[in-house]
């Protein structure tokens, strides 16, 4: 899916969800912030996928001495350390600025998803729609109950026709079942 595929631009800040999301909270409590990222990250993946959404993850790089950087880890998805000294914040209010020149605009809908209030209130400003973390949660979770629930089916669907003893036979011999079905002889030729 490229980004002029997609039908909305998600923001996501980053250590907000960690924060509240009860499985990062265990997963950054017990095995570190290395852990709950990369969760965050596939669970998103996931998500975004399903949602048709091209989804940017903010993470703060304000107390490292580090450039920011962006990885690419599908067409849709990507994760951005910020600038040193710059918050997720301040990134994602200055992607929400610049989308309002973007033609994008008009054809994409532009999502931040964050429980701070006060980023709720200037992005709405800049005309982007706030989703907040325990919402996204939420919605992540649906989405993979969805895909799970898709997966089962197809799975019994493929149980069930391969218990079928017409299938799991050769189109000859299928050819030939079908003949006795009908009433006709087959060693005669008929």
């Amino acid at each position: 899916m490229s980004a002029s595929q997609s039908e909305a631009i998600l923001y996501v800040d980053g250590y907000n969800m960690i924060g509240a999301w009860p499985e990062l909270v265990r997963l950054r409590d017990c095995e570190g912030l290395g852990s709950a990222r990369r969760e965050l990250v596939e669970s998103l993946l996931s998500y975004s996928a399903a949602q048709n959404f091209e989804t940017q993850v903010v993470f703060d790089s304000q107390y490292r001495d580090s450039p920011g950087s962006r990885e690419v880890i599908a067409s849709y998805l990507s994760v951005h350390y910020t600038d040193h000294r710059q918050t997720a914040d301040t990134f994602i209010e200055k992607s929400c600025a610049a989308f309002r020149k973007d033609l994008r605009k008009f054809s994409h809908r532009l999502i931040v998803a964050t429980s701070d209030r006060a980023q709720q209130l200037t992005v709405i400003g800049y005309g982007a729609e706030w989703m907040s973390a325990q919402r996204l949660w939420t919605e992540v979770e649906l989405a993979a109950h969805r895909v799970r629930h898709k997966q089962r089916s197809l799975h019994r669907q493929q149980q069930s026709s391969r218990r079928l003893l017409g299938s799991a036979l050769n189109p000859e011999a299928q050819a030939k079942l079908a003949q006795l079905r009908l009433g006709r002889n087959i060693s005669e030729g008929r």
